[in-house]
């Protein structure tokens, strides 16, 4: 009975080294980062950069696999029943703590089903226009034309529950605006729509539209946060241009499936940092209109939480149901 008791007992902690060792000789093969959105959107604007830096560090490609649909539910549904080897990560966005209330039949749960790794990305939302169907240069002037035309505009988002529609709800419900909503697989596809003048607005982070906004293909009329933006610096915030309590960031973020073994989210999680410090990362991100970030783990957790809780209310205030 000592000679099992001794034999258990070296066996457990055999175990035990051999996860941290895994963890250091972790990658051996390439990884796999789920993107539950069309290519050419926000997602990855932020993805695609950090996924090439982190190729370089760790020295085995890491993969974007883009499996679009429902909102970005699609994809994270699948990503979270890829096996939790630590060869699989899901980029998400905060459309996913918006699905919970919105949708009855979901068959994962981000708070249980994933692991949270780090935020990688916190750029603030926009409302941009089309400048050839929309001829509002301020806020306030779509805000008049929208009042004394309800229901004329349409705005484009990345699919129904995302930020993107519901930045478009909460801007209805705090300016007494009706505008028509067209969902799309992704934000890449609504920005091409809105740049072709298929549809006259978007609410839509600046990894998307920055760019647009930069070269005139959209007109800018407002930035969703605290602060204007280095990126599109001549665009005025929503208080600047008269809307209180507009303040929206499609932030993106890194998890992992349920049971990855937690040093090897502890490895990612540093490696993540250490891309962070990079100047094409930094130079990426500034581009797009995104700090850096600094919120991993247990922390980035307790965030989520608390965004599931804030965007539920906007969720019953506008009275939506997806099924």
């Amino acid at each position: 009975m000592k000679m099992f008791s001794a034999g258990l007992a070296g066996m457990i902690a055999a175990v035990v080294l051999a996860v941290p060792a895994a963890a250091q000789q972790w990658p051996t093969r390439p990884i796999t980062f789920v993107v539950p959105f069309a290519a050419g959107g926000g997602t990855d604007a932020y993805a695609r950069p950090l996924a090439a830096q982190l190729d370089a560090q760790l020295g085995q490609r890491v993969l974007i696999e883009n499996k679009a649909g429902a909102g970005g539910t699609i994809g994270a549904s699948h990503a979270a029943k890829a096996a939790p080897d630590g060869y699989s990560f899901f980029v998400g966005a905060a459309h996913h703590t918006i699905a919970p209330a919105l949708y009855s039949k979901l068959d994962y749960n981000i708070e249980t089903d994933f692991i949270p790794v780090a935020i990688i990305a916190w750029p603030p939302q926009t409302v941009s226009v089309h400048p050839g169907r929309v001829q509002a240069k301020t806020l306030a002037e779509l805000i008049a034309y929208a009042k004394a035309n309800p229901g004329k505009l349409n705005f484009a988002s990345a699919g129904a529950g995302t930020t993107h529609h519901l930045a478009g709800e909460l801007f209805q419900t705090l300016t007494g605006t009706k505008f028509n909503h067209v969902p799309y697989r992704g934000a890449g596809p609504a920005m091409q729509d809105l740049v072709a003048g298929h549809v006259d607005l978007m609410f839509d982070g600046l990894g998307t539209s920055a760019t647009q906004i930069s070269s005139g293909a959209l007109r800018g009329l407002a930035v969703a946060a605290p602060a204007r933006s280095p990126a599109i610096p001549n665009v005025p915030t929503a208080k600047e241009a008269g809307l209180n309590n507009f303040e929206v960031a499609t932030w993106y973020a890194l998890w992992a499936p349920k049971g990855t073994p937690q040093p090897i989210v502890d490895r990612m999680i540093q490696e993540i940092n250490k891309a962070f410090t990079a100047d094409a990362i930094k130079a990426a991100w500034a581009k797009n209109g995104s700090d850096i970030p600094s919120m991993s783990g247990g922390q980035m957790g307790t965030f989520v939480k608390s965004e599931i809780g804030r965007w539920a209310k906007v969720v019953k205030d506008a009275n939506i149901k997806i099924d």
